[in-house]
């Protein structure tokens, strides 16, 4: 390939995300290849100012100002895909713990056709395989209540909401043709889910190139 593998994670609250990436890393180094692992939201620099605006939308929801989140959301992605990106060694896999899939959880007013056609008119790179890890709304909403910091959300605060937000990401796997990755059941076999998953992607690149 002419530029490193790049793989997105996506998904809602509490469905493993974090802990398959670290699996799923270790697997794929343990067979000597080269990951790399990133945060959207760590690596977006304009991230304070955008956090500003989903806290004054989780208080005062509108169209407008959940379109303004997506723009700059999507101005964000751009600048890690000209900036972040094209600086990984050529032969690498880049895991990303979201990316702009999550938008079909998270965003509730804006339709995902338009948010998926802003981030392609400000040129974000399209992931070479998208990744939605879901689970039973049940099983994530209980993973997240057992941890320290719980479900960590700005703008999920019940289960109802919670349920909505799976369904509507689980909607968006189904019409866009992404892996889905259901992680309800052991990590080893989600592991090697989206380790084969990989491994086919890598494979039809090498076909490819020949």
């Amino acid at each position: 390939m002419n530029l490193p593998l790049f793989v997105s994670l996506d998904g809602p609250k509490g469905t493993g995300k974090t802990t398959l990436l670290e699996a799923v890393t270790k697997l794929l180094r343990a067979d000597d290849k080269k990951v790399i692992r990133l945060c959207e939201r760590k690596s977006d620099p304009f991230r304070a100012g955008t956090m500003i605006l989903v806290n004054q939308l989780a208080r005062s929801p509108g169209e407008d100002l959940e379109w303004e989140i997506c723009e700059r959301f999507a101005q964000s992605r751009a600048w890690i895909s000209q900036h972040v990106l094209t600086r990984q060694p050529r032969d690498s896999i880049i895991l990303i713990d979201r990316w702009y899939p999550s938008e079909a959880a998270f965003r509730r007013m804006i339709p995902f056709a338009d948010i998926l056609q802003l981030n392609l008119d400000r040129n974000v790179r399209v992931p070479d395989l998208h990744v939605g890890v879901v689970t039973d709304p049940d099983i994530s909403w209980a993973r997240a209540a057992a941890r320290r910091r719980g479900l960590s959300s700005t703008v999920i605060h019940t289960l109802q909401e919670h349920a909505a937000c799976t369904h509507a990401f689980e909607r968006a796997i189904a019409d866009h043709g992404w892996v889905c990755c259901r992680n309800d059941g052991s990590l080893e076999q989600a592991t090697m889910q989206v380790v084969s998953a990989i491994n086919r992607v890598l494979g039809s690149a090498r076909e490819g190139s020949v």
